[in-house]
């Protein structure tokens, strides 16, 4: 694993996140319930799926599910651009809020339904979908840029298969799976 990725991970306060009586849980490495039927991931997964992204200090990111902003800091953190949509405006206003107050200037903010991507900005470097939908986000997976990483739950309610998608220099995508994971669902098109 990158190891300026771990010392991040150490130096990032994740209470900073989190609004509700989950606070005083924030060191555990669980997801905790940020409000709204939403959740922030737990430390180990969201460092996990920063990692497996390969990010690139030149990368341009699109993250499907602001939700707290936890995981759009290690995105910023480690990329040139990135570009978040959240659909509940409370979630987005404030971790807009938290990611400023952190000194963040290259998050580009969206309210709406992330289950499309964010088609005038595409293609895009790096995707993270931090919402699982039933199944392949097809809309999403086309603004993957050639030499592109991807890096998103899919399945059922309950469990789902953590995928990596990669798109090669010739524009074909190829599929790994990385583990068995649990994530709220994807509210729109593909749910």
């Amino acid at each position: 694993m990158d190891r300026k990725l771990v010392d991040f991970f150490h130096t990032l306060d994740r209470s900073v996140f989190i609004d509700n009586e989950n606070k005083a849980l924030a060191q555990l490495d669980a997801p905790l319930s940020i409000g709204f039927g939403q959740t922030i991931s737990q430390p180990s997964l969201v460092v996990r799926m920063t990692d497996w992204l390969n990010l690139e200090s030149q990368s341009r990111v699109l993250e499907i599910g602001t939700g707290s902003g936890y995981q759009t800091a290690f995105l910023a953190e480690f990329s040139s651009q990135v570009y978040t949509i959240e659909r509940i405006p409370e979630l987005a206003a404030t971790a807009q809020s938290r990611l400023e107050n952190l000194g963040y200037t290259n998050i580009h903010y969206k309210i709406g339904d992330g289950s499309v991507g964010w088609v005038e900005e595409a293609p895009f470097d790096r995707i993270i979908v931090t919402a699982a939908p039933q199944r392949m986000p097809d809309d999403v997976v086309s603004q993957l840029a050639p030499g592109g990483v991807m890096v998103l739950p899919v399945g059922p309610s309950g469990w789902q298969q953590l995928l990596r998608i990669t798109r090669d220099t010739q524009g074909q995508l190829h599929t790994q799976t990385l583990a068995d994971v649990a994530f709220v669902a994807m509210i729109g098109k593909y749910c």
